[in-house]
């Protein structure tokens, strides 16, 4: 696929919510205008408050304030903060069906995953970070580690369009009063950065994150250094990862080591010896949980954003990764990923990998076929 980017943008990496929370508050405080916020998790909990907070003062400044929940990563965890809304007469939609966990049917299983802010049409955030208090990991080291990246120039103005389309999409579908359609916006100039928004959506776009992906990994030459927190990719990019370490390019993945999901813990560890066998570096982070979702090929193309690459991901969510063309900014996330697993993670050797006991290949083996039964049956899955 062809990405068109566009010019002149000022991009800013941001690591876990130390970096995030702040810069998303000093936004919102100085908000004139408008404020559109998505996101999977809005949580009733300090930080949950601080950003309600935040957007509370905003609308008793006169700013219209739009905020759109995933109804199912939110549920439970979204009511007190919800009531702060309400009171402060803030827009506030929830996306998708109320439903079980587990109902399997496809159309009931779309989720609202993308983290998406944009600020009077000046500056924007995109990025994997929830809001939600990132210190706060029971029993594990915090804090949880993800990227997010704010922005300025041209490109906010694509980010505002996603974000403002999806809005009367679902106000429509709620039977709720829609925002005003926008005047076409032409954010100045900001910097010398070259980015593109993808987005996958269930319409036109519901493979571009993953076609951007493999374009990329074919296209290297020297490196390949992904970091994603839940990795269960296709028969697609299995065999590009494996067809660039096979030509020479250094390819290292940076997956979670921490038993989050148990049935997808082992089930995508059903994939490494293939990758293993093909020359691909394997590395476990166990510091803390990796919730990240980023990508550097040839210290030069890179993508932070929401999409893991799982078929919910790349096949059911609606997601949202900035790609990003620049020398500087791949470099910066480079370094971030490399100093990470230096102090965080643990190589997988392919040795001890394949002398594994057997209980334990029984296990992965028996998690991974019950992982394709279930995609199966809710309809995705298939070579992709």
């Amino acid at each position: 696929m062809t990405l068109d980017f566009s010019e002149g943008n000022k991009l800013q990496l941001l690591t876990n919510g130390r970096g995030y929370f702040p810069a998303l508050q000093r936004a919102i405080d100085a908000a004139q205008s408008e404020i559109y916020l998505e996101t999977y998790i809005f949580a009733d909990d300090a930080t949950g408050h601080r950003i309600a907070g935040a957007l509370v003062r905003a609308a008793d400044r006169g700013v219209k304030v739009h905020v759109l929940v995933d109804g199912f990563g939110s549920k439970g965890m979204f009511e007190q903060t919800r009531n702060l809304l309400d009171a402060a007469d803030i827009d506030v939609l929830i996306f998708g069906p109320k439903t079980s966990p587990l109902t399997l049917r496809r159309n009931r299983l779309r989720r609202l995953h993308r983290k998406l802010v944009v600020v009077d049409a000046r500056v924007a955030f995109v990025g994997g970070i929830n809001i939600i208090d990132d210190m706060h990991t029971p029993r594990h080291t915090p804090p949880r580690y993800d990227y997010a990246v704010r922005i300025e120039g041209p490109l906010v103005a694509r980010v505002l369009d996603q974000t403002e389309r999806l809005w009367r999409r679902v106000a429509w579908a709620s039977l709720q009063r829609s925002a005003q359609r926008h005047a076409p916006v032409h954010a100045a100039v900001c910097g010398t950065q070259r980015a593109v928004l993808v987005v996958r959506d269930n319409l036109r776009h519901r493979s571009d994150i993953e076609d951007a992906y493999l374009d990329a990994i074919r296209a290297a030459h020297k490196e390949v250094i992904i970091a994603n927190a839940y990795f269960f990719p296709g028969a697609r990019f299995r065999h590009a990862l494996r067809s660039a370490a096979g030509r020479g390019v250094r390819v290292v993945l940076l997956l979670q080591g921490k038993v989050e999901y148990v049935l997808l813990h082992y089930a995508s560890r059903a994939l490494y010896g293939s990758l293993l066998d093909a020359g691909v570096e394997i590395y476990e982070y166990h510091k803390s949980f990796l919730h990240a979702k980023v990508a550097v090929i040839d210290k030069r193309w890179a993508t932070v954003g929401s999409s893991n690459i799982d078929p919910f991901s790349l096949m059911l969510a609606r997601e949202a990764n900035v790609v990003v063309d620049d020398v500087h900014f791949s470099q910066e996330i480079r370094r971030s990923l490399l100093d990470h697993m230096k102090v965080g993670a643990r190589v997988v050797a392919k040795r001890m990998w394949h002398r594994q006991p057997l209980w334990r290949r029984l296990l992965i083996w028996s998690a991974y076929g019950f992982t394709r039964l279930l995609m199966g049956v809710a309809g995705y899955g298939g070579k992709r």
